[in-house]
């Protein structure tokens, strides 16, 4: 466990990354009370590629906003049932992709889920946090804010 010295301080939702799915800015809720973190995820395909289970999905990572459209592919890593918190079950594909914090990057699972009509498109769940972060809960976007439409239009 680390020293709380060396964990990153990060307020109740935060600028966030996914860079190796080429999702360069997303608005994410920091949940302490979601065990796992959750990414929104439509057109959902399981697919096998190079003798390895493959998921393919479209993401549209800002909020209230149908574009950019970034079509996102990672290794399948599980398929979990997950309880919401409505206590509704639901069995959610499971990825595994760095997470970029400020500037500390770190692997964490993911599952993937329609989060079309929830305010955040991602989640971040206690399990990437640990040894890792500690919540402000008063404080938000603690390690920078960034103009997410530049970033998209840039790399275009």
């Amino acid at each position: 466990m680390a020293n709380i010295s060396e964990l990153i301080e990060v307020g109740w939702r935060e600028w966030v990354a996914l860079p190796e799915l080429g999702l360069h800015a997303i608005k994410a809720k920091i949940d302490t009370g979601a065990k796992t973190s959750a990414l929104h995820a439509s057109s959902v395909e399981r697919i096998r590629a190079d003798n390895r289970d493959r998921v393919r999905f479209v993401m549209h990572p800002l909020q209230r906003s149908e574009t950019p459209t970034i079509q996102c592919e990672a290794d399948l890593l599980d398929v979990r049932d997950v309880t919401d918190s409505g206590g509704h079950k639901e069995s959610r594909l499971v990825i595994e992709t760095p997470l970029k914090v400020g500037e500390h990057s770190w692997p964490v699972q993911i599952t993937l889920t329609d989060r079309k009509g929830m305010r955040f498109r991602m989640l971040i769940g206690r399990r990437a946090m640990v040894g890792r972060i500690v919540v402000n809960p008063k404080a938000s976007y603690c390690v920078g804010k960034l103009n997410p439409t530049a970033l998209y239009n840039a790399r275009r």
